[in-house]
């Protein structure tokens, strides 16, 4: 039997959304998917159905964005209203044969299911039990109210739950919101535009692809996984030559194989920027992710590419805080780039041989993956945590993009810093 959880905490009110929640509402609306984020945790032994109960009030009650619904409004995106209190429901599922397949199962429900957020609050929480002893716990986010590290900031204010409680730490949805009609916010918007509007008028664009026959691949975009220790071997090389961290050398080949692969003379990407930098951010539990606009030139010196990618990175961080409904009026490019990595290592070590860096190579692994009919952009490129070894996956647009094209654009990101890595004078042949 599901479990009625009341709920109550500090502040109330209504606002409109922040410009992190407008970016992934237009996003939502415009592609038709759910980007639910979230997923299952093993039940610690001795867990209860009460515990978790208790936790799940205390997280709706702590943090306003957790206790938020969207307001129609005429003609125009909604608002969020914060609620004092309410009352949320802590699913219970009977474990089958099989807890993992169940746990499993209510997390893909959860994810694929659209919330309502005019009606339903923005987290879905539920327990497997076996017997009425909890083996799973999934949870799932509304991603217009709360984003990756939004969750991350719940899971370390855990340390909370108990009779000390510290005040609740990094800035709320209600005052951001207010912050954000601010002068100097507004400020900080218009030169962010200004500065997106100056990078396209100046990047040497193709023309974009004739679109190929829609009735050729359905769904329409398609995911390549790679995982690549020879890749994660090579950008060690390149970035102990140049001193650069791996997220620039890998924007600056992915930034390589999308000018081959549109046969331009520049990439524009889109990367996700956390704006988790910015003051009050760190521990704020809400959506501020939004994206910030890089342009690189490729290059036969890959170094060089590799230093302009990363002061492209610096610009764009900076200039990715603003007012998204300004964008319209200047237009977006289609390819983006979100680093999802948490546990990056760029402390150095041993430079690999090449000898090393070409057997590596051998296990390479590239497979196409799941296939959606709508997605976000012509190409979209996540990295991934994965220890010893670099984890991509590239969406691409079927309808813009050959297959072929598709996987050729991942294999040559892979490539880019190989050949890099292999001619240094550094590596030992």
């Amino acid at each position: 039997m599901d479990i009625v959880v009341a709920f109550e905490g500090e502040g109330s009110g209504i606002a409109e959304l922040t410009w992190g929640q407008r970016d992934v509402w237009d996003l939502m609306r415009r592609t038709g998917r759910t980007m639910n984020i979230g997923g299952t945790v093993p039940a610690a032994p001795g867990e209860t159905v009460e515990h978790l109960a208790a936790l799940l009030r205390f997280i709706v009650g702590r943090h306003q964005a957790l206790r938020t619904r969207l307001v129609h409004t005429e003609g125009g995106p909604p608002r969020q209203e914060v609620h004092a209190a309410g009352e949320i429901v802590l699913e219970c599922v009977a474990a089958g044969p099989d807890p993992d397949v169940t746990a499993e199962e209510l997390r893909v429900r959860y994810q694929t299911t659209h919330f309502d957020p005019f009606a339903e609050w923005p987290v879905r929480m539920g327990v497997v039990l076996d017997g009425g002893t909890p083996t799973h716990v999934v949870l799932m986010y509304y991603h217009v109210i709360v984003d990756g590290f939004g969750i991350d900031a719940i899971v370390r204010d855990l340390a909370n739950l108990g009779e000390e409680r510290a005040p609740v730490q990094g800035v709320r949805p209600l005052e951001l919101a207010a912050q954000q009609r601010e002068p100097a916010a507004l400020r900080q918007s218009e030169k962010a535009l200004r500065y997106w509007e100056r990078q396209l008028d100046h990047a040497r664009l193709p023309a974009p692809p004739e679109p190929r026959d829609p009735g050729l691949d359905r769904p329409r975009h398609w995911e390549i996984v790679c995982e690549s220790r020879a890749l994660a071997l090579a950008v060690r090389v390149v970035g102990a030559r140049t001193g650069l961290a791996s997220g620039p050398i890998l924007l600056a080949a992915y930034a390589r194989a999308l000018a081959r692969a549109t046969g331009a003379g520049s990439a524009v990407v889109q990367v996700v920027v956390s704006n988790r930098f910015r003051p009050g951010f760190a521990d704020a539990v809400t959506s501020l992710r939004q994206f910030g606009l890089c342009v690189i030139d490729d290059d036969a010196d890959f170094d060089a590419m590799a230093a302009r990618a990363w002061g492209a990175t610096l610009a764009a961080y900076k200039h990715g805080y603003f007012d998204p409904a300004g964008l319209s009026a200047i237009g977006e490019p289609t390819c983006v780039l979100n680093d999802r990595r948490r546990a990056v290592d760029d402390s150095g070590g041993e430079v690999p041989a090449a000898a090393e860096i070409r057997a590596a190579r051998a296990d390479t692994s590239v497979r196409w993956g799941v296939r959606e009919e709508t997605y976000d952009a012509t190409f979209y490129l996540h990295l991934e945590d994965e220890p010893g070894r670099i984890m991509y996956t590239l969406w691409g647009d079927t309808h813009r993009f050959a297959p072929e094209a598709i996987e050729r654009c991942a294999r040559d990101l892979e490539t880019a810093v190989i050949d890099a890595a292999l001619a240094a004078a550094t590596v030992d042949a």
